[in-house]
């Protein structure tokens, strides 16, 4: 197990479109594992493949009490509306409020290739959302005004000026908080 880079706003990775898995084999499997471990080290709750340099369709979730990899996953079903407000590991200290289905169905793989529908709303609905928006090359800031995005990034330019590249270093995580 080890602890992967964070790709940034800016890095190219974050907006291509992965591409499928189709077999889960060993690297996947190895990948899933580093993912939970990145994402619990940032203290985020979900993480795409593309956010640590890895155009594949894998993501991993942790929300509502509920831990998953998502292989390849599918939106089949999506209703309802909610709005709340949304952040990334790849934009940190960023926010923005976003409308997104309240609940859906999904079809993925799990780590071990075995294909799994679930069912999700609330927080871990907006969790999984976020994630396959990434896997697609799209930011939560895609969803946002015009205007909102453009205020929002240029804050963000501000506040990382002086930044070397569009990759940071995950330091191990001492205590895991929401």
């Amino acid at each position: 197990m080890s602890l992967l880079r964070l790709h940034l706003l800016g890095s190219p990775v974050l907006r291509q479109r992965s591409a499928e898995v189709g077999n889960v084999d060993d690297d996947a499997r190895r990948l899933v594992v580093d993912m939970f471990e990145t994402m619990d080290a940032a203290k985020g709750i979900g993480l795409a493949a593309n956010q640590v340099g890895i155009a594949r369709r894998i993501a991993v979730v942790d929300a509502d009490g509920d831990r998953f990899a998502l292989i390849d996953p599918v939106i089949v079903e999506a209703e309802g509306s909610d709005t709340a407000e949304e952040g990334c590991l790849s934009i940190p200290e960023i926010y923005g409020d976003v409308t997104r289905p309240d609940r859906i169905v999904i079809e993925a793989m799990d780590q071990e290739g075995n294909r799994y529908r679930k069912e999700a709303s609330g927080l871990k609905a907006r969790a999984i959302q976020h994630e396959i928006d990434h896997l697609d090359g799209i930011l939560f800031l895609d969803h946002l005004s015009l205007i909102k995005r453009q205020m929002l990034l240029a804050k963000y330019r501000r506040e990382h000026k002086d930044d070397t590249g569009h990759t940071k270093e995950v330091q191990a995580a001492t205590a895991r908080s929401e």
